[in-house]
Order: structure tokens, then sequence, then C-alpha cells
């Protein structure tokens, strides 16, 4: 059994769908959870006249305070659980395969848009995830 689940969630619809997966699996044997959003490294923030209007670090500091805010929504959801949350910045496959190694996940639980667009584009995060993961995925296609 997974003592340790990472659960890699976005703002897609539907991202959160993999939730009642993760109590069932958690709550069964007993792990811990840590839920990650992952956002691309911002730039500076332009106004229309050029000036800059939030400098990259600000910039971070504004989406990690947003995606722990998400992730605190969702950690509500999973009440009885350990449950951590972690914002990290850069390529979501590099992002999600470096917190399952520095994590120690047994497990690594996402969602994958089922959509024929995204087939039709290439390979989606999930996809690539799961390709490359020295543990094993659990994958929800919504």
């Amino acid at each position: 059994m997974a003592k340790r689940i990472l659960a890699p969630l976005d703002t897609r619809e539907n991202s959160d769908a993999i939730v009642p997966v993760l109590a069932g699996l958690a709550r069964g044997s007993g792990s811990t959870v840590r839920l990650l959003r992952v956002f691309p490294l911002p730039e500076r923030v332009v106004g229309p006249h050029g000036r800059t209007i939030a400098y990259a670090d600000q910039e971070m500091a504004r989406l990690e305070t947003e995606g722990l805010g998400d992730l605190h929504r969702i950690e509500a959801e999973l009440h009885g659980l350990p449950v951590e949350t972690v914002v990290r910045f850069g390529d979501p496959v590099e992002e999600i395969l470096h917190e399952s190694d520095a994590f120690d996940a047994d497990l690594i639980a996402l969602t994958a848009s089922d959509r024929g667009l995204r087939r039709a584009l290439g390979r989606g995060v999930a996809e690539r995830v799961v390709r490359k993961a020295p543990v094993p995925t659990l994958v929800l296609n919504v």
C-alpha cells in the first residue's frame, strides 16, 4: 500500500475529481497526501504603457498565495487525513517528478483530460509523468 501519495492538481475543470479517490486510498492505507500545484515561471507584468506593474518575484509570491489557497480548499475535503501542500514553479512534468523524489512518494495520483484535441496536439502532462515516473502512477481520465 502507498504510504506517501503525491497529488498534482491544476486549474483545469474537474482536476480535483481525483480527491475522492485520494481520500479512499489514503484512509485505507493510513497514507500522507501531498497536494502539489505547479505554475510556469512568471515574468514581470508590464502595463499598457510599458511600465512594470509587478516583478517576477512579486508575481511568484502572488501565484504561490493563490495556489496555496486552492490547495487548502481541497485539503479541507480530505478532513482527518495528514495532508501537506506545496507550490512549485517550472515545467509541470519535471516539477512533479522532482516533488515525487523529494517527498519519497509511493504513488502519484493525477487527472488527465480525455479530449481529442489534446491527443491531436501531443502528449499531455499525465502521460509524460506516467512514462517518466519511477513510482506507480494512478491517472483518472476526466
